[in-house]
């Protein structure tokens, strides 16, 4: 599979086998055979082209990586004690690659709000006084003197 991402595009047995060899001697059906067999579990699609087949990753390496590490962690009992001893192995660099994948999917940090300008001084109104009439009071006709300051239409103020 190495191979195969390395190109980054579909490859031939020929192309792989040519690779491999400057590292190694090995026959051209044994890469066809690897290639066949991760067609067969899914992880290379192949297209027809001419006598051969060229092969494709089905998914990216980081894809792959990501799949691994998802299905180590989901079979712990703790995960979040995996995922602490997990952070415990790593150097600076992979933590910093951390962050900064963490920043990636958070996206980027909200502005913060400019500080507001200071409210105006609130001015009470005054309360008028209901004038009694011969016979009625205030309480008697359902209105109530408001307290000094309390404006009528807003509770509590």
């Amino acid at each position: 599979m190495t191979r195969v991402w390395k190109w980054n595009r579909p490859v031939t047995v020929r192309e792989v086998l040519e690779d491999l060899q400057q590292e190694r001697s090995i026959a051209y059906t044994t890469v066809m055979t690897v290639l066949d067999n991760l067609h067969q579990k899914g992880w290379v699609r192949r297209e027809a082209e001419g006598r051969a087949y060229r092969y494709e990753a089905v998914s990216t390496r980081a894809a792959y990586s990501a799949a691994l590490m998802n299905e180590a962690w989901s079979q712990s009992d703790n995960p979040a004690a995996a995922l602490v001893a997990f952070f415990g192995m790593m150097s600076e660099e992979q933590r910093q690659a951390l962050t900064d994948a963490v920043r990636m999917v958070e996206g980027p940090e909200p502005a913060k709000p400019e500080p507001a300008a200071p409210a105006a001084p609130l001015v009470e109104t005054p309360v008028e006084t209901p004038v009694e009439t011969a016979g009625e009071s205030a309480e008697s006709s359902g209105e109530t003197q408001g307290t000094p300051g309390e404006s009528p239409d807003l509770p509590g103020r």
